[in-house]
């Protein structure tokens, strides 16, 4: 009998304890998200180098220049419909 609740024991912990089964699955599903979540973060920093690449003075690419300037001083050209890309 006490072998017997013994082994009861620990199968439940290995299961239930906070190294068990479950633990595992649950520590996999965050990691997976973790790793979901770093390649976004990383595609997202990879597009803002490349944008500040285009504006630095070695490399002033004018279509960027023009696309700066015109947002920080809030102008366009007479007859001209903004449109402006809230991702950015």
């Amino acid at each position: 009998m006490i072998g017997l609740g013994a082994v009861a024991y620990f199968t439940y912990h290995t299961v239930e304890g906070n190294r068990g089964v479950l633990a595992y699955f649950r520590l996999q599903a965050e990691i997976l998200d973790a790793e979901m979540h770093l390649s976004k973060v990383a595609s997202e920093r990879a597009e803002m180098e490349h944008r500040v690449q285009l504006l630095r003075p070695d490399h002033l690419d004018p279509d960027m220049l023009e696309e700066r300037a015109r947002i920080m001083l809030n102008m366009g050209r007479e007859g001209e419909v903004v449109v402006f890309d809230k991702r950015r």
